[in-house]
């Protein structure tokens, strides 16, 4: 028990004293009966480019089934996570909350089990479809974690909760400030040289940037990675691309005073690349079928269950470490489904622990890499959001929210992200328009106040922007700094739901003194002789006066017309603020920040 986030968590340690092995049908990590009454479910949903769409939804009688079977990572489509509202529709801000989160990285399985009587049972655990376990005399099987908590507060005090109890040590470096930073991904995808890694470090360092990240495409030697059809598995430098390999690339971010990162996907191996060619073996795979290819054609899942490719795969970020220790950042990826239900390494009677032993291969991995290497910030990325998950965050600082960047529908998938986890391990990125993945053309403004409300970072091309939007996002990254500690480490108090459809979504942070707050509205709709939107905020304190600034106006010299007034903590909970400046036009924002006067 958690006292300081009002956190439960709790597990299952089976064993037997049997003279043979036992077999293992089920093993759930915990049950929770919950009275029957008017309670009703919030769960997030998604698909790529679409994660965390959240359901809210009535316990009716029957069985209610939420699970995963992607094998290799389970945030794409439904989550390990749910709440649980008492009192009917689940609200913001008030009503008696449950909430759950199962901290597994794998295949899961959630089920709500509405009987004849009084009761619902919630039961939550590892997904038992194709799992069956062989437990061996003296041996232990441990099931993952399942943490509850309760509020009062409505979804935002259960997220508050989590998010407390995440910053204090379920996601690692949860007490540090996170860096800003530009990937190179949309900005040049795999035309990676050193010119242009060059030209992005100079021009981000000069809107105020902090850290510089080279995705995809730099590496390869027999089989250079040009396109996601080869070499994974092939960590080191194509220097054909790169001459002066990473280190020079180190030295340039030095140059223009910032930290680099980089990018890896240590889990894969395409069957076009030098790894694949001496250790076909390490592969999951079925004998005598022809293997299914994920990404590319030619993408296969490395066998974690195999100690020798947990080996690699530490080999991997030590050998980066050991040979270019001021790398300061890893995106580590995951692109592929766990589809070859076959291990070279497991025996014949226990191929069903391929779905178990992938993961806990996975996390004796980071768990080592971590041991070694306990200040390197590392990303979490699952082809987009597939890695949003509290199994493997304990190793990770962050995690990448999804692929679809546009601002708007950010709004909606950062909205059910929050749900259960901490603005400060939601990468965040202000990326081009028109965007890549939907087309959508929004300005510069609405993109920055989306992206400023958790980790700010930018997936852009900067020498495509004008030197007006350069102006401008030097401005919005030098706000962000003023307050991003309130952002990462404040409450959220989550105001208008954009589900809600009310033509606005708003949010909030507060620190822990009452004593700054900043402040997030964006228009979701547009249309003539609307009503003035009035958003009450929360989580203030009533006797303290603030003074409001407009921390990302467009034209520095008129601010909205809210900048420099005072309010009272009262007015601004009872009365609320009119969002007069987002009648004037299509993907209006505004991002305030109040401070204690």
């Amino acid at each position: 028990a958690y006292n300081n986030s009002d956190i439960i968590e709790m597990w299952a340690e089976i064993s037997h004293t049997e003279k043979k092995a036992v077999v293992l049908k089920r093993f759930d990590s915990g049950c929770m009966p919950i009275r029957r009454g008017d309670v009703w479910i919030s769960h997030l949903h998604g698909s790529w480019i679409a994660e965390s769409d959240v359901t809210s939804e009535p316990l009716k009688p029957g069985m209610k089934t939420i699970k995963n079977m992607d094998g290799a990572r389970n945030g794409q489509g439904d989550h390990a996570e749910i709440m649980f509202s008492l009192d009917g529709r689940p609200q913001e801000n008030t009503g008696r909350m449950i909430g759950a989160a199962l901290c597994w990285s794998g295949n899961y399985k959630l089920r709500i089990d509405t009987d004849n009587n009084y009761s619902h049972n919630f039961l939550a655990g590892i997904n038992d479809e194709a799992s069956e376990y062989k437990l061996e005399p003296k041996e232990v099987f441990v099931t993952p974690k399942l943490a509850f908590t309760y509020s009062e507060e409505g979804l935002s005090g259960v997220s508050r909760n989590f998010h407390r109890w995440a910053r204090n040590g379920q996601i690692h470096g949860g007490n540090k400030l996170r860096d800003i930073l530009l990937n190179s991904w949309e900005g040049v995808y795999f035309d990676i040289d050193e010119q242009k890694m060059d030209q992005m470090m100079g021009d981000f360092a000069a809107m105020g940037g902090e850290l510089f990240v080279m995705d995809d495409g730099w590496f390869g030697d027999k089989y250079p990675r040009n396109n996601d059809h080869s070499s994974l598995g092939d960590w080191v430098v194509n220097r054909r691309k790169l001459p002066n390999g990473v280190d020079g690339l180190i030295a340039t971010a030095k140059k223009h005073g910032i930290k680099f990162g980089i990018w890896i996907e240590p889990e894969s191996a395409n069957t076009v690349s030098e790894l694949y060619e001496k250790h076909p073996d390490w592969v999951l795979k079925v004998p005598n079928r022809d293997p299914r290819y994920g990404r590319g054609g030619t993408q296969m899942l490395l066998d974690l269950s195999n100690p020798e490719v947990q080996d690699f795969v530490f080999q991997v970020v030590d050998d980066l470490m050991t040979n270019y220790p001021d790398i300061a950042y890893i995106k580590w990826d995951a692109n592929a489904s766990l589809v070859n239900y076959g291990s070279p390494y497991l025996p014949k009677d226990k191929q069903s622990h391929i779905y178990i032993d992938f993961h806990r291969g996975l996390q004796k991995a980071v768990e080592r890499i971590r041991a070694k290497y306990p200040d390197l910030v590392m990303q979490a990325c699952g082809g987009g959001g597939g890695r949003v998950d509290y199994g493997v965050m304990p190793g990770f600082d962050e995690f990448w929210v999804s692929d679809n960047t546009d601002a708007m529908q950010r709004i909606f998938m950062q909205w059910g992200t929050s749900y259960f986890y901490p603005s400060m391990a939601m990468a965040q990125h202000v990326s081009a328009s028109p965007n890549h993945q939907t087309g959508r053309v929004i300005p510069l403004k609405f993109r920055f106040d989306v992206a400023m409300s958790g980790r700010l970072g930018m997936e852009i091309q900067p020498k495509d922007m004008t030197q007006v939007e350069k102006a401008f996002a030097k401005r919005a990254i030098m706000a962000y700094k003023s307050v991003r500690r309130i952002v990462q480490f404040g409450d959220l108090y989550r105001l208008v739901s954009p589900y809600d459809n009310k033509g606005l979504a708003s949010l909030m942070y507060v620190n822990s003194e009452e004593s700054e707050a900043v402040f997030y509205a964006y228009k979701t709709e547009h249309f003539i002789n609307s009503i003035i939107p009035v958003v009450k905020l929360s989580g203030l304190c009533a006797e303290k006066n603030y003074r409001v600034k407009d921390l990302t106006p467009e034209n520095e010299e008129k601010p909205c017309a809210l900048d420099g007034k005072v309010f009272s903590g009262r007015v601004l909970m009872e009365n609320g603020l009119a969002m007069k400046s987002l009648l004037r036009k299509e993907y209006s924002s505004v991002a305030l920040h109040l401070e204690e006067v």
